[in-house]
């Protein structure tokens, strides 16, 4: 049954809502089987494909839950498959990471080799997209909110394949006026944080309001709220981890290796592991309430690995 959305005042609706460009928020929205009708009109703002290529838009991995549980610090995304085929990544990233675009080719490599077996000719491969949102400047030197890219033969003005495509969507650079494209509309949604916002979203977008009516659904849900609020604990444990190992002079690259290991340790819940992380930041000479506290080991275990 589709669900009924309205753009009115209602005082049972939150006023805090939750920000569409968090990452599980976004995956609530966008990633529910039940709701492919939004995530078909994202896709078509951002894509110049054939109409009947969303008549069986489906999800690979619908299951938010174990995807969510077994990786807390991963970034939940959205794999698409079209009529055709055509494989799209669609993900959300509000930080800024080391070595983004080098991941972002490693994972349409990995969409690209995940279609072929042994012995399987070539010419089974489909096209793989990447679409991701970023929430800061991706792309320096360079004014536009999106760019499309994919192996291109600048000098002679020859495209070699279009097999692989990257789109990229900074939240950062949206100009305040609208450039009368639906992309500007979703990502004006994507951006908002205030219900105040949403109300001054263009009403004349049947998909835009049908996402606003969702989202308002989801923050007044206690379950997503509860998930909301775990997957942000995590990301300010782990941005706390790196502040503190870069206080002590380590390099960041350094410093995001060990608040990793710290993460895995914790999360998988293997003793062996924490001591083992506990043993790498004694090296480092941190205090020993400090970490106890980021491996959560007793104390006393600890000062006797001294």
């Amino acid at each position: 049954m589709a669900r009924k959305t309205t753009r009115k005042t209602d005082p049972k609706m939150p006023d805090e809502i939750l920000p569409p460009k968090s990452d599980i928020v976004f995956k609530l929205l966008f990633g529910d089987e039940r709701e492919l009708g939004l995530l078909t009109a994202l896709l078509k703002a951002v894509l110049d494909l054939p109409e009947d290529e969303y008549d069986e838009v489906s999800i690979a991995d619908p299951n938010l839950l174990r995807e969510f549980e077994n990786d807390k610090l991963a970034i939940l995304d959205v794999k698409v498959k079209t009529k055709s085929g055509r494989v799209i990544n669609v993900e959300i990233q509000i930080t800024d990471t080391d070595e983004m675009k080098e991941r972002i080719i490693y994972h349409l490599s990995k969409m690209i080799t995940e279609q072929i077996g042994m012995g399987d000719d070539y010419d089974k491969i489909k096209q793989v997209v990447a679409i991701v949102v970023a929430d800061f400047n991706l792309i320096e030197d360079s004014e536009p909110y999106h760019h499309h890219y994919f192996f291109y033969d600048k000098k002679n003005d020859s495209k070699f394949t279009d097999l692989m495509e990257a789109h990229t969507l900074e939240l950062r650079k949206l100009p305040p006026e609208s450039d009368q494209t639906k992309l500007y509309e979703w990502l004006r949604f994507l951006r908002t944080e205030r219900r105040e916002e949403l109300e001054m979203l263009p009403r004349n977008n049947p998909d835009i309001n049908k996402a606003v009516g969702r989202l308002l659904e989801l923050s007044s849900d206690e379950k997503a709220r509860m998930l909301y609020e775990v997957r942000e604990k995590a990301r300010r444990d782990e941005a706390a981890r790196i502040k503190t190992a870069k206080r002590l002079g380590m390099e960041e690259g350094e410093a995001k290796g060990i608040a990793k290991g710290i993460a895995k340790g914790i999360a998988e819940g293997k003793a062996e592991e924490r001591i083992s992380i506990a043993k790498k930041l004694l090296g480092l000479s941190l205090p020993v309430a400090d970490i106890a506290k980021a491996t959560g080991l007793p104390l006393e275990e600890i000062k006797k690995l001294l």
